[in-house]
């Protein structure tokens, strides 16, 4: 039997640097919400391959679909040679995107690469080059993608210069004291002094910002890109490939926002899609959808028919399973425990994300005398977390441009007895940092009178 420790030396010697890991956990097989690695130690996945196997490892219905279209062909290309369920889930995904209008889909393979279609789409529908996006917006690590993203390290940093045409906006976050107004600001300023209406193809948004640090988007926010959208003929992109397929207690995050009539023009989906397969999609408005020409979209494998097969099967477990609902209701369990954490923890600064998109934000801690002005980001708390986690057996991870997020990604197919098992494993691991930086506290409060003497020793100039 092999060992993590020699997987990861071996990984380290063969993989080039930049593809980065976050455990040395190697695993040897996953069911549900469960994964054991090679020395046979159990975890309880609260990462989902970072939101996608929302119906859980090796759910048997997408197994049993998969291996159906296995004995029947594996690839054709479909631009070749297509294939009927390819069809039939691109009429799937025309009925469930929000809506009220025709639509087409065209399929790919990663979100990145939806998200560089639907650009792509929208510039050829509009013949303009501009792109408005967000700080804080994740959107894949290609270059329109990273160009995209608002975040500079890792996903951009020494990477040279960016696509132009591409500008940010600040996302609206309350707890960092960005208003949805100052954003809104933000965008009639950039309008004003830098860019002209007319120029912009597409503004691009997340529902809930996912690497950002599970930011829900302001109905407020949405309805403002919206009108802006109609009024200046500018193609109204979301991104939901991290909020995909019951995630936020929905089947895709934008019906949080059918009851104010905002809906998007071109939607993007891919992680959930396909429970594990690769598979991502292009969804929107027919007529921008028909922009680009015969041969202007698509690729060799995009489509493939193990993937689409996974897909049909993954959609038919959520309704059958009812796992919007389920969503729902583990999320507000997990928010509820988080909460009673936090009466004790002052370390806690939010709590929050629609059905299963939990997040915890962490920033310093206050005490008698230091007003809330004075807090900061916490990521090492969040570090503190996430690795005693790990220990104890949970996967979890971190996010947000600060690094001060875990968020909390499990299968909504999670049976009951591992949630509370990794609730009780997440509040003994809240505590553990809690602990550490009590530590930390003590170390600095016995080293300051040192510091002072030696500090007044120099000043004196002994």
């Amino acid at each position: 039997m092999t060992s993590n420790a020699v997987l990861a030396s071996r990984r380290k010697d063969a993989i080039a640097r930049g593809v980065g890991v976050m455990t040395e956990v190697f695993a040897e097989r996953a069911s549900n919400a469960e994964i054991w690695d090679v020395e046979g130690k159990r975890y309880i996945d609260f990462a989902c391959g970072i939101a996608v196997v929302n119906t859980g490892h090796c759910h048997p219905k997408v197994m049993a679909a998969v291996e159906k279209q296995l004995k029947q062909f594996t690839h054709t290309c479909h631009q070749v040679v297509p294939y009927e369920n390819y069809v039939s889930l691109a009429e799937r995904l025309n009925d469930i995107v929000p809506g009220n209008f025709p639509k087409k889909t065209c399929f790919v393979t990663t979100g990145a690469e939806a998200v560089e279609n639907a650009i792509k789409i929208a510039r050829c529908h509009t013949n303009r080059p501009a792109v408005v996006a967000f700080g804080g917006g994740f959107h894949g690590r290609t270059y329109m993608g990273m160009s995209l993203t608002g975040k500079v390290k890792p996903y951009k940093k020494g990477f040279g210069a960016m696509m132009p045409d591409v500008y940010h906006v600040p996302f609206p976050v309350d707890l960092h004291g960005i208003s949805v107004n100052e954003s809104e600001r933000a965008i009639d300023q950039l309008f004003r002094a830098t860019l002209c209406p007319s120029n912009v193809a597409a503004i691009i948004v997340e529902p809930v910002q996912g690497e950002g640090g599970f930011y829900q988007a302001p109905s407020e926010l949405m309805s403002f890109i919206r009108n802006l959208c109609n009024e200046h003929g500018i193609v109204m992109i979301v991104d939901e490939v991290q909020t995909g397929f019951a995630r936020t207690g929905k089947l895709l995050a934008m019906e949080h926002y059918e009851d104010i009539g905002v809906y998007p023009d071109l939607t993007t989906m891919a992680k959930g899609l396909a429970g594990g397969l690769p598979l991502s999609a292009v969804t929107g408005k027919a007529e921008i959808m028909d922009s680009a020409g015969p041969g202007g979209l698509g690729g060799t494998f995009a489509g493939n028919p193990l993937s689409i097969a996974a897909a049909h099967a993954v959609l038919d477990v959520i309704e059958e399973e009812k796992l919007c609902e389920h969503a729902n209701t583990l999320g507000a369990k997990l928010k509820d425990r988080l909460e009673s954490i936090r009466v004790e923890t002052p370390q806690i600064a939010d709590v929050r994300g629609p059905g299963l998109m939990v997040a915890v934000e962490f920033m310093t801690s206050t005490d008698g005398n230091a007003g809330e002005g004075n807090r900061t980001w916490n990521p090492t708390f969040a570090k503190h977390v996430k690795e005693e986690a790990l220990r104890r057996g949970l996967i979890l991870l971190t996010c947000g441009v600060h690094a001060n997020v875990i968020r909390f990604l499990p299968p909504v197919t999670i049976v009951d007895e591992h949630f509370d098992e990794a609730l009780n494993i997440l509040a003994a691991s809240i505590g553990f940092a809690k602990a550490q930086e009590g530590k930390c506290g003590k170390i600095v409060e016995k080293a300051l009178p040192l510091v002072e003497s030696v500090g007044n020793g120099l000043l004196q100039g002994q």
